[in-house]
């Protein structure tokens, strides 16, 4: 009996646990529940866009910025037959004081955009140019079905200068807006340029607010605020006068021009040419625009100073000097110029038919003397060349905030094998000793090769001022490399140089020519034909990378002039004026 009673007592007990639990889930923690579902259903989170970082040039100039303006917004759920009269008084009123919308294009945008699920107003347009609206505004903001709303645009001020290099805004993806949230509120993201590189820092911090509305969606009260950011703006080393003066002198060419510092890697003009327009880019570029773009064989759309890949030819030489003297080869090796070398049934020329005679390192880079480089690397071998040169930075990324630079390449025997699965043969080290065959550049990596003969430093091409990184130490026999600024000074400034004749600055500088080859000479044709004769997308590209002044080198100044022949010829006129501006401009301190 006792352990019945004790029994009913314990099922007794539960039940009370039982009821009062759930009492007390019923009373208190169902009621935190749905108080945090109401607040949910009157506090509105309201995310505000900052303004886009201002992009300026070295002296505060503004590069890429942003136009002020409004857009028109409609009250959502105005299609049904109890309103559309509502709608279409609203796109009337549009049309008549801005009819270069038209109606058809309106409706069709409110159509696409609203839903029965949508709250906020529906934006039909997305911007008006503050001096086209200002005087229209109170017309428009005395309708309660109408939202005016402020909005900014991005310019690009200067048109095609430095498009390249800073390149431009576009609508979001969805893609876009996975990779980056904040792009769902603004519509936009950085797409080029620095505009992508740095698109983080100039896109900034969303401001946030939480907001009481009632069940009309009527705001009440603002109940807390982040503000938000407002220090998102990119100072640069461009120097936007100088970008405009290079495009000048410039145009008409195809090609590339880099000017940077040599000593801490700053880069105050850059230009991939031909350029474009970014400001077609903003609000999407036409079809027609696109395919104009894409079938221009000068490729506009392609940065070709990290995007660009070209046999170095000559402008290498300096590099394989140095590896010749570093592995073994004396200062005084010397070797005999007939005009070719003989391997197997294969004659591989030097570009001066009839020979050079008696060469030595500093007449080799001279005259650029291609059997003395040919039968220097058969003594040296390619693993060594291909070694040196990844020092000076030679199929590696600059680092230069431009996005998807290219590595380019700088061969060896591995790297055949593995990228065709075939050895590497005696030609193969004769072409590449002369920037031909295999290996390739882009224009920024021979800018910083060039800041390293001139500086003894490896430095990190930069554009944005707080991004400098102190340049790369390497280890060199000063005395080898007086030999190669003896050759480069001798290039220009020498009677025999093969750019004497082409460059008439006041700053006295040292540079090298290059003559890149697009399309093999065949073995039968025993006098080359001139770069002028050949179709011109079958002539040489034209290279010429300088640094000055000679004796306190301070600036860099490379230029690539696609299909140009010979350097000297492509490129001197280019050069002497780039820095004579630099002096003028009071960049160079002395001659």
């Amino acid at each position: 009996m006792k352990n019945r009673v004790n029994i009913a007592m314990i099922l007794i007990f539960i039940v009370l646990l039982t009821l009062l639990s759930r009492v007390y889930f019923l009373s208190i923690k169902s009621n935190t529940y749905y108080e945090e579902l109401s607040k949910r259903n009157y506090i509105k989170k309201v995310y505000e866009v900052p303004n886009r970082g201002i992009i300026k040039d070295r002296n505060g100039v503004p590069l890429a910025m942003n136009k002020i303006g409004f857009s028109i917004n409609i009250k959502p759920h105005l299609r049904s037959y109890k309103n559309k009269h509502k709608l279409d008084q609203i796109v009337t009123l549009i049309n008549k004081h801005l009819p270069q919308y038209e109606k058809d294009k309106l409706y069709k945008e409110y159509k696409k955009l609203d839903s029965n699920y949508k709250h906020d107003f529906v934006k039909v347009i997305e911007f008006i140019p503050y001096d086209d609206f200002f005087d229209k505004y109170t017309i428009f903001n005395s309708n309660d079905d109408i939202k005016i709303k402020p909005e900014v645009k991005r310019v690009y001020p200067y048109g095609k200068n430095g498009s390249h290099i800073i390149g431009y805004v576009g609508k979001a993806t969805k893609r876009d807006i996975e990779n980056n949230d904040f792009s769902r509120y603004s519509g936009i993201i950085g797409k080029n340029g620095l505009e992508k590189y740095y698109n983080n820092k100039l896109q900034g911090k969303l401001g946030e607010k939480s907001i009481k509305v009632n069940a009309l969606n009527k705001e009440i009260e603002v109940l807390d605020e982040i503000e938000p950011t407002s220090n998102n703006d990119l100072h640069t080393s461009i120097d936007i006068e100088l970008q405009k003066y290079i495009q000048q002198i410039f145009e008409g060419k195809s090609g590339a021009v880099v000017v940077m510092d040599s000593n801490n890697g700053e880069v105050l003009a850059a230009g991939s040419y031909p350029e474009f327009d970014n400001n077609i880019f903003v609000d999407g570029i036409s079809v027609k625009d696109w395919e104009a773009m894409r079938n221009d064989f000068n490729h506009p759309f392609t940065n070709k100073l990290v995007n660009g890949k070209y046999p170095p030819g000559s402008v290498i030489k300096m590099g394989i000097a140095l590896s010749f003297l570093e592995n073994g080869l004396k200062p005084d090796f010397e070797v005999y110029d007939n005009g070719f070398i003989k391997i197997g049934r294969r004659n591989f020329r030097c570009w001066k038919t009839t020979g050079h005679g008696r060469v030595g390192f500093t007449k080799a880079i001279r005259e650029s003397c291609d059997d003395f480089f040919y039968k220097g690397s058969l003594e040296i071998g390619i693993n060594k060349i291909s070694k040196t040169l990844a020092k000076y930075g030679i199929g590696e990324e600059t680092g230069i905030e431009l996005t998807n630079e290219f590595y380019a390449t700088n061969p060896n025997k591995d790297w055949k094998q593995h990228k065709f699965k075939q050895p590497w043969y005696i030609g193969d080290t004769i072409n590449a000793s002369i920037g031909q065959g295999y290996m390739s550049v882009t224009p920024m990596q021979i800018a910083r090769y060039t800041a390293f003969l001139a500086s003894g430093k490896l430095p990190n091409p930069h554009f944005a001022k707080d991004n400098f990184e102190e340049p790369k130490e390497i280890k060199f026999n000063p005395a080898h490399m007086k030999i190669i600024r003896k050759g480069m000074y001798e290039v220009i400034n020498h009677k025999k140089g093969t750019a004497t004749n082409y460059i008439n600055s006041k700053v006295i500088i040292a540079g090298k020519t290059g003559t890149a080859q697009v399309v093999t000479i065949p073995q039968e044709e025993k006098v080359r034909m001139k770069e002028s004769e050949l179709e011109y997308y079958h002539r040489s590209h034209a290279w010429l990378t300088t640094y000055g002044p000679y004796k306190n080198p301070q600036y860099v100044v490379t230029v690539l002039v696609e299909h140009g022949g010979h350097g000297g010829s492509a490129a001197g006129k280019v050069v002497s004026q780039i820095y004579d501006k630099l002096l003028e401009m009071g960049y160079i301190k002395n001659k």
